[in-house]
């Protein structure tokens, strides 16, 4: 064995000395490359998708074609799929021309005025399976070319599946649409920056002025891009770029993080998009939390079957809340494709991809009953359904759910078993009757509108669907109760629908979802259920629980006494979560607490009463949100804002009833305090407020004549007018329609006794 020579050993010292340094400098260079970081507070831009593309290219080639690329675009011989090669279209004795002028595609149809006029498509909206047409409205000269003025989408709609036009209705409107009609192609309901465009462009600014009742839209990008869902980029960007070896130590990669243990972040940044919701603030980027920022709309029975079946338009998220998937973690990725937003395995692969449990459980007839290959045997046929929304876009029901022919027998719910069942008994029917049956939707609808033999076939084929199953599965059969039970013993005035409700609110959520006790909450709060007070103040003290029940909770105050509702919502102004403070803030002001407060509380409520106010601005270009914030005012006694509030809402929208109507009383009451000539000419604008109201009221008495608050609003117009024979007749339509109403009932019996009263004097 060699030794070491002298001068190697005084080496070796040295050696490990300068290792250790350089170990120390490199370990130091890193930890410092680590610990610096960006300062906290940066708030990132918009960038675009160009600068993604180079790092991200295999995302990137997923994406172009996506829905979500296609959402919407600047018309062009690219972009355009409808036939404007001079084609005739007609529909409600119109008859319209789609045809070209140049580069330039042109739509000959009915204009706002009820004139046809020429008007040049300017974007397209979607790809598959129908696109709309936008035109463009109200443009200025002067107005900037990264701005966009009004643009409304016209209803003549292109079929990308059949390849041809048709005319997309309003659900439950057969006859035409009058120019004054808010949902003419012209008109509030089809238009983009109202019904669109938030969800269609990137970073999308609305910018309307009240004051002169126009739009500077803008946006970063013209459709759904990838800083939509990431969020703003540069700051990724920027570190993405570093010659750092580790990413940013306060801000990580820079975007938001949608791939962590928590499914929240990732399903909330969906939602916004795929959701029936209120905005309460427009500042919200992905990875927020979505109830600081939108109020979802709960189960109304105008969206919703009793069980949380989808029935109207509800895009989603409302659906998908309901469902054991959710509260046990998955989220949307797991089954779509973030980028394509195709769906990661074919058939019912999507499923069971991860109901793998013993082999052969479920994608067999031992389980589905049915033969393989034959709808009946698709996973999603029984477990989420489909309705077609806008005519001919079938959208699936994401609360995947167990078929429940037995709720359908008790409840009246529709069941997927049913929905393919009743085809079997079609024959049954009348043949016109027969022609309208296009789908499931169909049969329910038009059973609920009173079609009896309709209802009839479905009721059979709910008990046949019932026994079926019963037969199949025997004692295995699960038939939980359901909250469906107690919505629709509520809704329909059972005795026992009140307790059944307060039971059901405290109820865990493997048993009824949030939205499910929210709604129970919310209609008891409504119907003035004043046993529900101490269940509300039980949920709204419980800091755990969800902000949808809370919110629900604080608006069970209305029925509360003023010195209640102050000792328990006024520290909810100044809760960190904005749905619970500016719900608390409406119920003070609304309920009539707020009156009551002095000294620092009613400063308190006044300051987080502005957030209110931004909150309703987020639809500044809706009359009905100058009306709310003018209640509000009027409320607080605060007069000459509240016209001026009511003024704007006229100005915004003329064409829309209620702020004539209530700015009309409030100056008929303020006239009762004054007196001269100040009194006198709020009287006459009083009276030509009311005169301008009744024939926009007549026409929603005309559009809408089974709803009864319309019919009843009406009514006291023409009460008002003088017109006592007409209001009469107006007043017992409305009692007619909900006998259940005490103030239609009240008011219709004292019209009709005052009217006899007259007569017999006139004798």
């Amino acid at each position: 064995m060699s030794k070491s020579t002298p001068t190697a050993a005084k080496k070796r010292p040295v050696v490990r000395l300068i290792l250790s340094v350089l170990v120390l400098l490199v370990g130091g260079a890193v930890f410092a490359d680590y610990w610096s970081a960006k300062p906290l507070g940066i708030d990132p831009t918009f960038v675009g998708r160009a600068a993604c593309i180079d790092c991200h290219q295999q995302e990137s080639e997923l994406f172009i074609g996506s829905d979500h690329d296609m959402a919407m675009d600047l018309a062009t011989e690219e972009t355009v799929l409808g036939d404007f090669n001079d084609a005739t279209f007609e529909h409600d004795g119109l008859v319209n021309r789609l045809y070209r002028d140049g580069e330039r595609f042109m739509v000959h149809t009915e204009g706002e005025d009820g004139q046809m006029q020429d008007f040049e498509v300017k974007y397209v909206f979607g790809i598959r399976p129908l696109q709309n047409y936008m035109v463009e409205f109200d443009r200025a000269e002067d107005q900037p070319a990264d701005e966009v003025a009004r643009v409304q989408v016209l209803r003549i709609t292109w079929d990308t599946v059949k390849k041809e036009w048709f005319y997309l209705r309003p659900p439950d409107v057969p006859e035409k649409l009058e120019p004054d009609d808010p949902l003419h192609w012209t008109g509030v309901a089809q238009r983009w920056q109202t019904m669109c465009a938030e969800c269609h462009s990137t970073n999308l600014q609305e910018k309307f002025d009240p004051k002169t009742a126009r739009y500077h839209t803008t946006y970063s990008e013209i459709d759904v891009s990838c800083e939509a869902c990431h969020g703003p980029g540069s700051l990724h960007v920027e570190l993405a770029n570093n010659k750092s070896i580790f990413w940013d130590r306060n801000y990580g990669y820079g975007l938001a993080t949608l791939k962590g243990e928590d499914s929240h972040p990732q399903i909330e940044t969906c939602a916004p998009c795929h959701s029936r919701r209120g905005v309460l603030n427009e500042s919200f980027r992905p990875g927020d939390k979505y109830h600081d920022f939108y109020n979802l709309e709960l189960l109304q029975p105008s969206t919703y079957y009793d069980d949380g079946q989808i029935k109207d338009e509800v895009y989603v998220y409302g659906s998908f809340i309901q469902s054991k998937m959710f509260h046990q973690g998955v989220r949307c990725t797991d089954c779509h494709d973030p980028h394509s937003l195709k769906l990661k395995h074919p058939d019912n692969e999507t499923c069971t991809s991860c109901h793998q449990h013993a082999a052969g459980k479920y994608d067999v007839p031992s389980h589905h009953h049915h033969d393989p290959g034959t709808p009946g045997a698709m996973c999603v046929d029984c477990h989420m359904p489909e309705t077609s929304y806008m005519a001919i876009d079938p959208r699936r029901d994401h609360s995947m759910r167990v078929p429940r022919p037995d709720l359908s027998v008790k409840t009246g719910t529709p069941n997927s078993c049913s929905g393919c069942h009743v085809e079997d008994r079609k024959e049954k029917l009348p043949q016109e009757t027969q022609d309208q049956l296009h789908e499931y939707a169909n049969w329910l609808l038009m059973a609920e509108q009173g079609n009896q033999p309709v209802a009839d076939v479905i009721a059979e084929t709910d008990r046949w669907c019932d026994e079926a199953c019963e037969e199949w599965y025997g004692e295995e059969r699960l038939t939980p109760p359901h909250f469906a039970e107690t919505l629709a013993a509520f809704r329909s005035g059972d005795a026992k629908g009140v307790s059944k409700m307060l039971r059901l609110v405290t109820q865990p959520n493997e048993n009824a979802p949030e939205i499910a006790r929210a709604t129970a909450l919310a209609e008891l709060g409504q119907a003035g259920i004043r046993e529900a007070l101490p269940k509300a103040k039980e949920l709204l003290e419980n800091e755990s629980e969800h902000p949808l029940v809370r919110a629900a909770a604080i608006g069970v105050y209305m029925n509360a006494t003023p010195k209640q509702a102050i000792a328990d919502l006024v520290p909810f102004a100044e809760h960190p979560n904005r749905l619970l403070r500016t719900e608390a803030v409406r119920v003070l002001v609304s309920s009539g607490a707020y009156q009551q407060l002095a000294g620092s509380k009613r400063t308190q409520i006044e300051m987080a009463t502005q957030e209110v106010h931004d909150t309703l601005m987020v639809a500044a270009d809706r009359g009905g949100a100058h009306m709310g914030w003018a209640i509000l005012l009027e409320q607080q006694g605060r007069y000459r804002e509240a016209i001026e509030a009511y003024e704007t809402a006229i100005r915004v929208e003329p064409k829309s009833t209620g702020p004539r109507t209530n700015l009309a009383a409030l100056l008929e009451g303020m006239a009762a305090q004054t007196q001269g000539q100040q009194a006198m000419e709020m009287m006459l604008r009083a009276e030509q407020l009311r005169k301008q109201e009744l024939p926009l009221l007549a026409r929603d008495a005309k559009l809408a004549p089974e709803n009864a608050f319309v019919q009843y609003r009406y009514g006291l117009a023409l009460y008002l007018s003088g017109e006592f024979d007409a209001a009469l007749e107006r007043l017992k339509t409305a009692s007619e329609l909900e006998p259940s109403t005490e103030v239609f009932q009240t008011a219709y019996e004292l019209l009709m006794d005052k009217l006899q009263k007259d007569a017999l004097q006139k004798q």
